[in-house]
């Protein structure tokens, strides 16, 4: 498939000057920009409102549209155009940047060829039909064989990019730039010494109740007060809209234009309200972004682990928090007086931070959360190093469960088929939710050092300060630093598991009277 080159013009010596390559650059990334982000737009319909039979033309309308974004920013005129910018010495230091990023994310997509980037697409479409199927049917025989394509796919992928040690750091770069095994494999092994006896703690004490989040709570009201909490937190509804997704995600088209969704449960109320709240830190993210960089690497995340951090913040460090609900509580009474009855603000605080080993990653628990991302990221590079036949996964998953959580899967869609991940082809996403907590604790814990007010002005629902401080020291930085460079910005140093030690400890103390 070919598109038109894009004009590079010339002042009247021939000689093109900074200013106009840089457009030309400019206008190149914008145009692709405008096509991934409408590709999105079909991608969020995919999840929302398609009909079933929509999925084979709407696998193919993505195919197409990926290949040609695909094209616009591997041709090799646009090469050209960055490595003559790259040696350019009067580029002001945003172009600077941009340029660098870009010519990272040109040599890396270079290597994968246009049918490669066609396949993948048509592939994911595919992939999530069954994935959906599979869910509703309950049975993993029916995802099986599109997922063995996907990961061979996604081995093929990696050869693609090469790497060096293990294959799954060529997919971990795609989330993570400069992450590897041996960066991740010692952040597991904290989770799994420091984690497992703090957790004994908390099993070992009188457990809190939370039976009053398992009575009826009925969809409308649900919904109303989730939107008016993300208005609380600065979600611009403006720029931005919730919907009902199988599993919930946010999606941005431009920092004007970012939407969230969520999913509902009348009989389990943590269904829907911290899905929002998480997706809405995400959607925040977003829309903190600068506009003036739209579709270059400035306008973009630093990364996933930073993203999650900033979900993680608002859902955990915030949602969950004691001064939060002071605020909230009543208003959460008026809308469920019923199923509330009896309830009080410290018992509702208790409950929602219950500790208990369960199924569920999106439903677990900031303690036990991180034993299911180790699970995943454990079959990951399993898959991917042919240690784990696809065919077995999902007595892996089942056993891995019972190794960590003590706990087994009835069945595939409470098991193996709980995410959607896989079927988007994103392996090596998962390691970045627990990078992303980790660094959501070091990053409010800095914020409370830097505003000894916080805490006080989430009680009084004042949350301008905080969404402030979170769009000068992250957002408006999109991706000039790596994680560890940004974390190192804002606190001082780097990832800092102790932080996060530091912070469930102080808050599970409360929730369960422990011995500090």
């Amino acid at each position: 498939m070919q598109t038109a080159p894009a004009n590079i013009p010339t002042n009247k010596s021939g000689q093109k000057t900074s200013k106009e390559l840089y457009a030309a650059y400019q206008d190149i990334l914008q145009k692709s920009a405008d096509l991934q982000y409408a590709s999105a737009v079909l991608g969020w319909d995919q999840e929302v409102y398609m009909p079933q039979k929509g999925f084979p033309y709407r696998g193919r309308q993505l195919a197409t549209m990926a290949a040609i974004a695909h094209e616009m920013v591997t041709s090799e005129r646009y090469g050209n155009v960055l490595h003559e910018l790259s040696q350019r010495s009067d580029l002001t230091d945003v172009e600077q940047n941009n340029v660098r990023l870009s010519l990272e994310d040109y040599e890396k997509n270079k290597k994968l060829p246009q049918e490669f980037v066609e396949q993948l697409t048509q592939q994911t479409s595919a992939s999530l039909n069954s994935w959906i199927k599979a869910r509703s049917e309950n049975k993993y025989s029916v995802y099986a064989a599109q997922l063995e394509k996907m990961i061979a796919l996604k081995k093929q992928q990696a050869d693609l990019y090469g790497y060096e040690g293990h294959p799954y750091n060529a997919l971990l770069d795609d989330y993570e730039k400069g992450i590897t095994v041996a960066i991740l494999d010692p952040v597991f092994e904290m989770v799994k010494a420091q984690l497992p006896p703090f957790l004994q703690q908390i099993v070992k004490a009188q457990q809190v109740d939370s039976e009053f989040l398992h009575r009826h709570f009925p969809k409308q009201q649900q919904w109303d007060f989730s939107i008016d909490v993300l208005k609380a937190m600065g979600y611009d509804f403006d720029a931005g809209r919730q919907d009902i997704s199988e599993h919930p995600f946010t999606t941005s088209f431009a920092p004007t234009d970012v939407r969230v969704t969520t999913r509902v449960d009348e009989d389990n109320y943590a269904s829907l309200l911290w899905s929002s709240i998480h997706e809405g830190g995400h959607a925040l993210y977003e829309q903190g972004l600068p506009e003036t960089q739209y579709g270059m690497p400035l306008g973009s995340p630093a990364s996933l682990s930073i993203h999650e951090s900033q979900s993680r913040l608002w859902e955990n460090c915030v949602g969950r928090s004691l001064p939060f609900w002071k605020h909230f509580y009543p208003k959460l009474q008026q809308s469920f007086p019923d199923s509330l009855r009896g309830v009080s603000v410290e018992a509702f605080y208790k409950g929602i931070n219950k500790v208990q080993p369960s199924l569920i990653r999106t439903e677990a628990d900031e303690v036990t959360y991180h034993f299911h991302v180790l699970i995943r990221y454990e079959i990951e590079k399993a898959l991917l190093s042919n240690e784990l036949d696809p065919k077995h996964l999902p007595g892996a998953w089942n056993e891995m469960y019972k190794k960590y959580l003590g706990v087994t899967p009835p069945d595939d869609k409470t098991g193996v088929l709980q995410d959607v991940h896989w079927s988007h082809g994103s392996f090596g996403y998962f390691p970045t939710y627990s990078l992303g907590s980790f660094y959501a604790a070091q990053f409010f814990e800095q914020a409370q050092q830097e505003n000894s007010n916080l805490i006080n002005e989430i009680q009084t629902d004042q949350y301008g300060n905080l969404l402030h401080w979170l769009r000068d020291k992250i957002h408006i930085h999109g991706r000039r630093y790596r994680s560890e460079e940004l974390c190192n910005l804002v606190t001082g140093k780097g990832l800092d598991f102790s932080s996060f030690m530091r912070y469930i400890s102080h808050k599970y103390a409360g929730v369960y009277e422990l011995k500090t």
